[in-house]
Parts: structure tokens; sequence; C-alpha cells
């Protein structure tokens, strides 16, 4: 995967901006509007003045960003596989970084969630029903069922959902890019 480094002041914005979302739905199971929009615009803006020489080069790479980023999550939301407050979230990252670093960030925060889903199944003891639940969502998917709609611990926003904070994930995601862009970026 070839990783392309951003600005430093992006950088800064965007560990910032997950910091701020991690701590906030930690406390309270959201991440709020003012976090995610905020960060949204701050992405075009840094993009515009600082990413790239024109600034019409730079909003565009945060407009596909953005893009790719919302249009990816979007599915998810639909499916009630995770919150609003994550799709936004990372729609706001794709804007800070751009297409190619956000399907990096995409898939670093897809393998840590998965990691932390099987130590939390592990923790709750629910084993057997998670694999259950996984075999009969992809089941459900394949039919283009919705599996939210028949099973309710399928639903992100049921009380029986097994639920992870999405910013811890997109958090580690973004600083585990961040390292390897730094390490592995070329010069």
């Amino acid at each position: 995967m070839y990783l392309t480094r951003p600005p430093v002041g992006i950088e800064f914005a965007l560990l910032l901006a997950v910091l701020v979302a991690t701590v906030t739905d930690l406390r309270t199971r959201r991440i709020p509007n003012w976090l995610t929009v905020s960060t949204l615009l701050l992405g075009f803006v840094l993009n515009a003045l600082i990413a790239y020489p024109s600034p019409v080069e730079g909003v565009w790479l945060a407009a596909k960003g953005f893009g790719l980023a919302f249009g990816l999550n979007l599915v998810m939301y639909m499916l009630h596989m995770t919150g609003a407050g994550d799709v936004k979230l990372l729609a706001a990252v794709g804007a800070m970084v751009g297409c190619s670093n956000f399907l990096g960030i995409f898939l670093l925060t897809a393998l840590i969630g998965g990691v932390l889903a099987i130590i939390l199944m592990l923790v709750k003891g629910r084993v057997r029903q998670t694999l259950w639940n996984v075999a009969y969502m992809v089941s459900e998917l394949m039919k283009w069922h919705a599996p939210h709609l028949t099973r309710e611990q399928l639903d992100v926003g049921s009380s029986k959902a097994l639920r992870l904070p999405g910013a811890v994930r997109i958090c580690l995601g973004v600083v585990a890019f961040l390292v390897m862009a730094r390490v592995w970026s070329p010069a």
C-alpha cells in the first residue's frame, strides 16, 4: 500500500479531532455534530491552503476523500451496522486526507475494529451467539435482505446489540495510519 504523509497541519487537526471524538464517544456514546462538521470544513480549508499549490486542487482532494468516505460508510449506516456519528466522522477524515489515504485508514480501521470486536465478544462471553449472528448476516446480505429487520441484535441502535464506541476504532486506525505514513512514505 502506498502511503502519503499528510502535511503537519492536517496531521495535527486530524489527531485532535479523532481524540476529542473518542473521549466524547466513550463518555456519552455520541460523536457531536459540531466536531464532525468543523472537522469536515477544516479539511476543505486546510487542503485548499496548505496541501497543494492550487487551492482548487486541495478542494478537489478533500471533496473526493469526503465522497468516498461518506459513500462507503453510508451503506454500513443504512444496514444499521454503524452509527451516524461514525459515518460523519469518517467523512470528515476523508476530507482531511483524500481518497488514497482514506482507503488506508478505512482498511486499518476495519482491521482494528475486527480485533476489538473479537476481544469484546470474548470478554462478554458471546462467542457462539456472535458467530451465529455473523453467519446469519452473511446469509441475509447474500439474499439482499437487511439483517437488522429480523434480528434485533444486529441493529447497532438496539440495547441487545454488542456495541463498541466507533470513535475508538477510528482513532486507532488514524493513529496507525499516521505512524505507518511517517515510517513508509517516500521522503
